[in-house]
């Protein structure tokens, strides 16, 4: 359909224009032109709507049913019937085409959120006007940007050209007519009673603001008109039709003109101007050309005749003013050449002023024009009218010349009619009156500061004295212009002999032309010298308007009204005196009284120089005559001039005392006096009674003058209590109080009187600060005796504010009258002043707010017995007048009328804002505000208003006015968002949720935000939203608001869904990252901050659920280097277009890159940050400011650290005030001067604060974002190769910029912290790259980001850390943390043991190729040491001292380096340097802490990760010889041997009950473990690597052993076999096995046979039993009891358990059967002199089933009761053949799954997973990559497990053997058996001897052996014989050899296993000897 539309596209042409012609926005003038072409229809048949149609009604008539296309929409929409019937009414009520109504009323409803409250039919109808209105207003600013002959609006030519071109087509069409037309069509009542009958209004709201657009657009079309005649004329028949139209105009009610008539009427002035032809421009003869006044005698003529008919207007004024105009015109043109040719026109010119003034012109141009209000608000009016006054008095000067004479002749006969008491005559003309008062009136009013009276004054000498000066330095003084000389000589002489009757109209006149500080002051001069040149010889000046004749007669009025002033009790005050002033006087004497006011309120010289000449004393003549009885009005005038007086501080001082003594106010009482005298009697009897009160308001703006200059302290001491306390009492019990209730004869003055009461009460309050002094009560003395001195005035009102008083029931009840009265939003008396009264009201209560809590502070210091409440609370009280709690209702209602009083809103929005900050007061807010629901919608409509101000986002461009209520309106939405702020951090429910419209009456949860039109509430988001992209807010954003929805656990769930359902916002917003603007960097980082932080928990929660292309579209947004396609509208691009972009990365298409947008946003954080100078002071110390600016520091809303400028610079002019003596003041200017560049370098100080908060702000949430792509979004979103180059990218970028020169260190940990989140990030994506399998083989390098990156990313990290100097250590740790993670990535991954490494000969392995992990370690390590001793330095240092996580970072750095550090040069320097020793020393210091953490409750478990670390690398620096060697000369041992904390073993019963509940904190038997186990393993690294010098080391170690026995023997007794415990046994146990062997170690160190050395082998040897013992268990009994334990203890990880116990108990068992077979070997190498270790037994331990059986029961005799069987061997060596075949299949399995992952079934997947993943369901959470990863992972760590435990089998296997041969051999072949029926005992004992005593002295002899084995039964041998041979059987020998075959020859080393079973075998079978 073609319908022109009403609304939408005529909002768009208005913009258009508007961009192009105001705001000159780049690239506007062609998109002007487009829409001007297309909307020329518009303007040409202008206001014409589209005409209905039959066929158009059908067709909407069935759009319910078959629907109906609709423009800007696809397809067709089927609507509701409702809608339909409403859109009949609308087309019948604007008589429009159907469709065109249907249009507007959807538009309406689109429009809805915008009009809170109102239905969409109320909206349409708004639209309709508010496309009218567009269209006129686009009409006036086009015609405005002609080029002419009044203004200019500086635009480019093509623009002019376009503009003038367009309009002089619109007007070729007659669009005067139609304007004339459309004026006086368009009538608000009757448009109203049309809208009424078809219910077409709504509120009071809706109707004024129809109203409103209906008058705008009738004014608009008006100016339109009258902006073209001001640039260019009309043509004959427009300006006759104009005129035509004039003549049917009507003034108003008050006689005067409506501001469309003034412009039309202007309109015709300016087309009947000539005087521009004066003015001197360069296109001058064009325009010329152009006037057809010039040139066009037709026009002329037309014009002339139509003016001088003699038809009367509607308003002969209005025709006056024409026809003066006209002969004004006239009169110049006579003057021009071009106006000889209209002779017989131009003569007429004096015949049409007489016309003119016949009709009263200028009583009409005052009571008409200047009546009109909107006169002041167009300068070209004022112009035009100034230049029509001015040229009459210059042009006609016989005219004036002909009023005066008349006026002169008319006051003689009025004169003689006073007389004669006659008549005064009729024919009483009095046009010369009317001229003056008219000057008067339009020169008092200057709205623009333009100051054109100026016209009318001249410097006196260029009048006079030009001959006598001649010329100044050879320049003649430049005279005037003619026109001035006139004006001004008009002025003179007028006052020449002046007649009584114009005395008043010339004194009005003067105050009109005296406004202005120029004008003024010539005034003055011109008053002076009338006084001084005349005098007469009587000493009384001759011109009666001059200073000196004036005050002259004040003090003669004084003398005579004092005569009449007996005494203060006479009753004078009812009775004027007969000498009293008559009328006529009282009006001369408040005129001038009113000039004088005039003069001295804008000269201060003016001011100065009367109030100090010494015979006119004026201030001390006024204040008599207040005394007197004299009319009140003529008393508000004199209170008003010593007002004006008062403005000079100096006065103002000497002003109060004189008030003081005058007693003008009754501040002391005289003892007889009867009754109160002074302005409290003249309010209460005399102005009440007349019912105005002139002199209240005039006293109210004395004492608010006052009070603004000086308040001084002792004001009236002597006489009374000094203060000023009877005066604020006097205004609030006199006047604030009673207003109420009093009688108002002019309504208006009701809020007048208020208004200037509460004026003083603001200024009072605002200029309060609490001091403690004001809580103490002081005493005076008063005539000798004490009585309570007064509190300062702010103080009392402060108090009064705090109770529940009369005054804060009156100031409340105030608001809600103010309130009640705006809700008209009709006009009524002294609407100014109530709104002004109001104002002052809210800013008193905000005032109080602010103050109350260093007030009660201090109040509750001093421990007065005052009693206050908070205001807060106070305002919750009960309203008397409505019975409810709706106090801060009320003050929330203003915000309603934002757009009317910005002022009160914003005052309301400061309040609502100090009160929220209290969390109880919320809850019950928002229930007041819920409570009554049209209340309710009108609040939330303020709100939404004050929000969605417009004028606050453009930093408008027009006058200081408006841009000061664009700047409240801003301020108010600061608020506003700080008050959503706070709340939002409350509990609900609380105000930001119930203004943002979420639930608050059930969970917020559950709300669902809808796009508005069914709440209100959704318009506050929605326009919440569309202001979030603007960057007008210096400090605050919406962004933060909307972070704070999002990332409160109740609002972010429906607030999320809104704006990315509805809004599209984040990916919109995300778009123009990073905002840049200049002029405010702050407020754009604090705007890219919230929304990085507002993206970061977007992409968070799409990730969690599922929702992947929401994420995808923001990943790649963000991260993509390849310019993007513009996503469609809705957002959902083609899923083609995003995997091609994302993947896009590395195809290197014929496309540029482009920058990515997470880079770009880093580039607009400027790292480096100008930092302001230190001061240069002259005369103050800098210590000290430097002490006062902290002192004055305080944080802000912000957070932030800021110096409060106020207060310091009170702070510093306070010390510059207290200096004394003429040296201090003269050089108190150089002072004032260097305490202003004190304050200015604080506020640069302040400004770089807050900048360096803002960018740490925004790094922080950069990195934030940067963190939640990379670890919250699904992995593969971002594939692993572009993900290695992002972190590439980003890596580097950090690094450039935090390593530049003028980066500053305030950034450095956020970025460190960055660094170390990449890096990590980094290291997990090579390394699950390298898992997958991919790019290890590749030609490129190591993995998908190249060598050469990661080499570039290294050095950087390394000059970073070294960057950071000294200090920096807890940012170093981040560096280290990042170090660590790169250097891990060159770490080789786990490989499975196939056991398959027999295949290669050493050759092949040694040839083999380096792969890419050697190859990047060393290259990474040759870069590490290019940077030499400077880097080892830094490092070495943090590991010893220091932030406990730097070293524990630091110590783990070094591990890593030492270990990839082949050639051994940072040892070297650790070992050189003395950092080796100082570790090792301070594990000695570390032992109390160690005690301390073994407490049931420890401290901090921090020292106990430093004691790891350190430990890990002192374990890493014993892997080498050489570092082993070093750590014995260090005294590692020696260190650790006094380290007691190894003996406090903790109870494992007593703590069980002390376990952390969270499983955090270990419980005390694992912290001891955690501090045992690095120990031990330190001690058989040690033990391990040193080969040379093995004797020193196992030396010192048995030492330790041997100072902790009592611990070792508690440990290998230890009863519960857990796994720690097992753990601790492995590693114990192979300590032992490797030192407590006699002889060899300890015979050098001790004398032989001495006592140590005894006690030496006593521990040696019992040590060697508890291992025998512990084989027992672990070998027998209790073995599989373990296991069974394991898995049940921990059914969920069984598996995993289960095999870490096999392990480590196979490590106990092969540790113990090493330890067997060294001591064997060590007694000597041959079977026959070995010592035994088992007793000749082969009975086994009890069977499998696990009941448990004690050893010694199945021994023969109690003397075997020591020594463990022989059989326990063979059980051993059965078990470990068994376990052996088992974990061989296992691992030929586990090795097959391996090999064929990809064909495992899915089950079998997730169950190889479990053991990885923790939680429940974890598994089903990862995708199916990650799932095959972890599987490979598992499968390796299974394969390692076996291949581990099958070389401990075939360890124990191969050891069982020998150990077992060896004894068969002794036991079968050398041992004699003693005979049975010898004593038992001693055999037994020798026996014993034999098995258990290790003294290698006794062993030696062999004689002692012999006796010993003789002692042995043959019984024995033999049942051992027999059990040995049935135990070793042939299977068993079978399955020993099949193990040799199977492992050992696999693993290319050739075990004795074969041997061995042979000879064992040749043993059993011997024959019986």
């Amino acid at each position: 359909s073609s319908t022109p539309f009403l609304w939408g596209p005529l909002k768009e042409l208005w913009e258009t224009v508007d961009g192009a012609v105001l705001r000159r926005l780049p690239e506007s003038v062609h998109l002007l032109d487009l829409q001007l072409k297309k909307h020329k229809p518009n303007f040409l048949s202008l206001y014409k709507n589209p005409p209905k149609s039959a066929e158009q009604r059908e067709k909407v008539r069935k759009a319910s049913t078959e629907g109906i296309a609709i423009q800007g929409q696809q397809g067709s929409r089927l609507l509701p019937e409702q809608l339909l019937s409403e859109a009949f009414i609308l087309s019948d009520l604007f008589d429009i085409g159907e469709l065109a109504a249907l249009e507007l009323l959807l538009a309406g409803e689109q429009q809805q959120p915008h009009f809170p409250g109102l239905t969409r039919g109320l909206v349409a109808v708004l639209l309709y006007w508010d496309g009218k209105l567009c269209v006129a207003n686009a009409l006036r600013t086009l015609i405005q940007s002609r080029h002419g002959k009044t203004f200019t609006l500086d635009l480019s030519g093509e623009l002019v050209a376009l503009t003038t071109r367009f309009t002089d087509e619109l007007m070729i069409q007659g669009l005067t007519k139609r304007i004339l037309t459309l004026v006086s069509e368009i009538n608000v009542t009757h448009e109203f009673e049309r809208l009424q009958k078809e219910r077409g209004l709504g509120n009071e709201k809706h109707r004024k603001e129809v109203s409103d657009l209906i008058k705008e657009s009738r004014q608009a079309l008006a100016d339109s008109l009258f902006s073209w005649t001001c640039q260019s004329p009309l043509s004959k028949d427009d300006t006759l039709a104009l005129i035509g139209h004039l003549e049917t105009v009507t003034a108003q009610a008050d006689g005067s003109l409506d501001s469309v008539s003034l412009a039309l009427v202007m309109g015709l002035l300016y087309c009947l101007d000539v005087r521009f032809v004066e003015q001197g421009t360069e296109d001058r003869e064009d325009l010329i050309q152009t006037l057809p006044l010039l040139t066009d005698r037709q026009y002329v003529a037309a014009v002339h005749s139509r003016l001088m008919d003699g038809q009367p207007w509607k308003l002969p004024g209005l025709q006056a003013v024409c026809r003066l105009a006209w002969a004004l015109s006239l009169r110049v043109l006579s003057q021009l050449p071009q106006g000889c040719a209209l002779v017989e026109f131009t003569e007429a010119d004096e015949a049409v002023a007489d016309q003119a003034l016949l009709g009263d012109v200028f009583l009409f141009m005052k009571e008409g024009i200047l009546g009109c209000e909107s006169l002041a608000q167009e300068e070209f009016y004022i112009r035009r009218l100034h230049s029509l006054i001015t040229d009459f008095l210059a042009l006609m000067p016989m005219k004036v010349k002909q009023l005066r004479n008349r006026a002169d002749e008319d006051a003689r006969l009025v004169h003689m009619s006073l007389q004669m008491d006659s008549e005064l005559p009729s024919s009483l003309r009095k046009d010369l009156d009317h001229l003056m008062v008219l000057i008067g009136e339009f020169y008092s009013k200057d709205s623009f500061g333009l100051e054109l009276g100026l016209e009318f004054w001249c410097h006196t000498e260029s009048l006079q004295h030009t001959s006598l000066h001649g010329s100044y330095l050879g320049m003649a003084p430049q005279r005037p212009p003619h026109k001035q000389v006139v004006l001004s000589k008009f002025v003179r002489q007028m006052g020449d002999l002046l007649p009584s009757t114009l005395y008043v109209s010339y004194l009005r006149m003067l105050k009109g032309l005296s406004n202005g500080p120029q004008c003024a002051h010539y005034a003055f001069s011109l008053l002076k010298t009338n006084g001084a040149t005349r005098d007469n010889i009587q000493g009384i000046s001759g011109s009666p308007v001059s200073w000196e004749r004036f005050f002259h007669s004040l003090m003669l009025y004084h003398e005579n009204l004092w005569r009449d002033f007996p005494n203060p009790d006479a009753s004078q005050y009812r009775h004027p005196s007969p000498r009293g002033i008559t009328q006529r006087e009282l009006e001369g004497l408040t005129s001038f009284l009113q000039l004088l006011t005039t003069i001295i309120t804008w000269s201060e010289n003016a001011r100065l120089a009367l109030c100090e000449h010494p015979q006119w004393t004026p201030v001390v003549v006024m204040l008599g005559l207040l005394q007197c009885s004299v009319p009140p009005v003529l008393k508000a005038e004199l209170l008003h001039c010593l007002a004006a007086f008062g403005k000079s501080p100096e006065v103002a001082a000497s002003l109060w005392q004189s008030l003081e003594y005058t007693q003008i106010l009754q501040t002391v009482r005289a003892p007889g006096q009867r009754q109160a005298a002074g302005i409290e009697v003249e309010l209460n009897e005399i102005e009440s009674s007349s019912e105005e009160y002139p002199l209240t308001r005039g006293f109210c703006h004395l004492i608010s003058t006052l009070v603004e200059s000086s308040l001084p302290v002792n004001l009236g001491a002597g006489r009374r209590v000094p203060g000023f306390q009877p005066y604020l009492s006097f205004l609030r019990d006199s006047v604030f109080l009673p207003f109420p209730t009093r009688a108002y004869r002019r309504p208006a003055e009701k809020w007048e009187v208020v208004d200037g009461v509460l004026e003083v009460f603001h200024k009072l309050l605002r200029e309060y600060k609490p001091q403690p002094s004001d809580f103490v009560q002081e005493l005076v003395e008063l005539q000798g005796e004490q009585v309570a001195a007064h509190k300062p005035p702010g103080h009392s009102i402060m108090f009064h504010l705090l109770n529940d008083s009369p005054m804060l029931a009156l100031c409340l009840s105030l608001l809600e009258e103010g309130v009640r009265q705006l809700d008209t939003y009709g006009p009524f008396p002294g609407k100014k002043h109530l709104e002004s009264a109001v104002l002052r009201c809210l800013c008193l209560l905000d005032l109080a707010l602010q103050k109350e809590v260093v007030f009660m502070d201090l109040l509750r210091e001093s421990q007065a017995s005052m009693l206050v409440s908070p205001l807060e609370q106070l305002l919750q009280g009960v309203s008397p007048q409505t019975l409810r709690a709706d106090h801060i209702v009320n003050i929330a209602r203003y915000l309603y009328h934002s757009s009317s009083n910005p002022e009160a809103a914003f005052q309301s929005a400061k309040i609502l804002r100090r009160i929220a900050n209290y969390p109880n007061i919320q809850t019950r807010l928002v229930g007041d505000f819920t409570h009554d629901q049209s209340v309710s919608e009108k609040l939330m409509a303020g709100f939404v208003e004050c929000l969605d101000s417009e004028e606050a986002e453009e930093g408008t461009e027009n006058g200081d006015g408006e841009r000061q209520v664009a700047r409240i309106r801003h301020e108010t939405q600061i608020h506003m968002l700080n008050l959503l702020i706070t709340s939002l951090d409350l509990k609900t429910p609380n105000l930001a949720l119930y203004l943002l419209g979420y639930e608050v009456k059930k969970p917020v949860s559950s709300t669902n935000l809808q796009d508005p039109g069914e709440s209100p509430a959704a318009c506050t988001l929605k326009c919440m939203w569309n202001l979030c992209g603007l960057i007008y807010f210096p400090f605050i954003s919406f962004s933060q608001v909307i972070y704070q929805l999002c990332a409160c656990p109740d609002t972010s769930g429906p607030t999320m869904r809104y704006l990315r359902t509805s809004q599209d916002f984040l990916f919109s917003h995300l778009q123009h990252l990073p905002f840049i603007l200049p002029s405010n960097q702050i407020a754009a980082l604090s705007q890219m901050s919230w929304l990085m932080k507002t993206a970061a928990i977007e992409l968070r929660v799409t990730s969690l659920n599922r929702q992947r292309s929401h994420t995808q579209r923001l990943v790649s947004l963000l991260l993509d280097d390849q310019p993007h396609t513009q996503h469609t509208a809705d957002g959902e691009s083609g899923m083609e277009e995003e995997t091609r972009s994302v993947s896009g990365f590395l195809h290197f298409d014929t496309v540029s890159k482009v920058r990515r947008k997470l880079l770009s946003v880093l580039d607009a954080i400027d790292f480096s940050q100008d930092m302001p100078e230190l001061l240069q002071l002259d005369f103050f110390e800098r210590t000290q400011i430097e002490q006062v600016i902290s002192n004055c520091e305080h944080i802000n809303e912000q957070g932030h650290t800021v110096c409060n400028v106020k207060l310091l610079h009170r702070v510093l002019v306070a010390e510059v005030n207290a200096l004394q003596g003429i040296a201090a003041i003269g050089q108190r200017p150089l002072l004032m001067e260097e305490v202003n560049s004190i304050l200015q370098q604080v506020v640069e100080r302040n400004r770089v604060r807050q900048s360096l908060s803002a960018k740490r702000h925004a790094l922080r949430s950069w990195r934030s974002l940067v963190e939640t792509l990379l670890t919250a979004c699904p992995a593969d979103l971002i594939p692993t190769d572009d993900r290695q180059l992002i972190i590439r990218d980003l890596l580097l970028d950090l690094h450039e910029k935090v390593l530049s020169e003028e980066a500053v260190g305030e950034l450095m940990p956020i970025v460190a912290g960055a660094v170390f989140t990449l890096t990590a990030h980094l290291s997990q994506s090579v390394l699950s790259e390298q898992q997958q399998g991919a790019g290890l083989e590749a030609s490129s390098g190591f993995a998908s980001i190249a060598n050469s990156a990661l080499h570039l990313i290294l050095r950087k990290l390394l000059d970073f850390i070294l960057s950071t100097g000294g200090g920096y250590q807890r940012l170093r740790a981040h560096l280290y943390g990042s170090l660590l993670y790169y250097l891990q990535i060159a770490q080789k991954p786990e490989e499975p043991d196939t056991l398959q490494t027999a295949g290669k000969a050493m050759w092949e392995r040694l040839t083999a190729p380096k792969d890419g992990f050697s190859k990047l370690q060393r290259e990474n390590l040759a870069i590490i040491e290019s940077y030499g001793k400077a880097l080892m330095e830094v490092v070495c240092r943090d590991a010893c001292d220091g932030h406990e996580i730097s070293r524990m970072l630091a110590l783990a750095v070094l591990d890593q380096i030492l270990s990839i550090d082949r050639q051994n040069q940072w040892l070297v320097y650790v070992c050189n340097s003395g950092y080796l020793r100082s570790l090792v020393e301070s594990l000695r210091q570390d032992d109390s802490a160690l005690q301390s953490l073994l407490a049931p409750q420890p401290p901090l478990l921090k020292p106990l990760y430093i004691y790891e670390s350190k430990m890990a690398l002192l374990t890493r620096v014993a892997k080498t010889g050489q570092g082993a060697v070093e750590l014995l000369r260090c005294g590692l041992v020696a260190q650790l041997i006094e380290c007691q904390v190894f003996d406090m073993i903790p109870d494992s019963d007593a703590h069980r009950m002390m376990r952390d509940p969270s499983g955090f904190i270990p419980s005390p038997m694992d912290r001891y473990r955690q501090i045992l186990l690095p120990t031990l393993r330190l001690f058989q690294v040690i033990l391990t690597s040193t080969t040379m010098n093995h004797q020193q080391g196992a030396a010192q170690v048995l030492q330790w052993l041997i100072m902790h026995a009592d611990t070792i023997q508690s440990l290998l007794r230890c009863q519960e076999l857990s796994m720690g415990a097992l753990q601790e046994l492995s590693l114990l146990t192979g300590i032992i096995s490797k030192t407590a062997l006699p002889g060899t170690i300890l015979q050098p160190l001790f004398p032989v046979n001495s006592a140590v050395l005894m006690e030496f082998q006593g521990h040696i040897n019992r040590f060697q039993r508890l291992c025998l013992t512990l084989l027992g268990r672990l070998a027998g009994s209790e073995r599989e009891r373990l296991l069974k334990k394991a898995e049940i203890a921990a059914p969920g990880d069984s598996a995993e358990r289960r095999v870490e116990m096999e392990v480590a108990m196979q490590q106990v068992c092969a540790n113990i059967i090493e330890y067997c077979q060294t001591l064997l070997h060590q007694s000597s190498d041959q079977a026959q002199f070995s010592i035994c270790l088992f007793s000749p037994s082969g009975s086994e331990p009890a069977g499998r089933d696990g009941g448990r059986a004690d050893l010694s029961s199945t021994l023969p005799s109690m003397a075997y009761s020591r020594a463990p069987s022989l059989g326990l061997v063979l059980y051993l060596l059965k078990n470990s053949t068994a376990d052996f075949f088992r974990f061989h299949q296992s691992h030929r399995q586990s090795l097959g799954k391996l090999q064929t992952l990809d064909q495992l079934p899915p089950e079998e997947l997730k169950e190889l997973c479990q053991g990885l993943v923790l939680g429940p369901g974890g598994v089903e959470k990862i995708s199916s990559v990650q799932r095959s990863l972890l599987a490979k992972r598992r499968l390796v760590q299974l394969i390692n497990n076996r291949a581990k435990l099958l070389s401990l089998c075939s360890y124990v296997i191969e050891t069982c053997l020998f150990v077992l041969w060896r004894h068969l051999e002794y036991y079968l072949l050398h041992c004699t058996p003693t005979d049975p029926k010898d004593s038992l005992m001693p055999g037994a004992s020798l026996y014993r001897s034999r098995l258990t005593d290790d003294s290698f002295g006794g062993l030696q002899a062999s004689g002692g052996r012999g006796i010993s084995l003789s002692r042995v039964s043959r019984q024995d041998l033999d049942l051992l014989k027999s059990d040995m041979a049935a135990g070793f059987g042939e299977a068993l020998q079978r399955k020993l050899l099949e193990v040799e075959g199977l492992y050992s020859q696999v693993r290319s080393r050739y075990t004795f296993i074969q041997a061995l079973v042979r000879r064992i075998r040749g043993l059993l079978r011997q024959p019986k000897s």
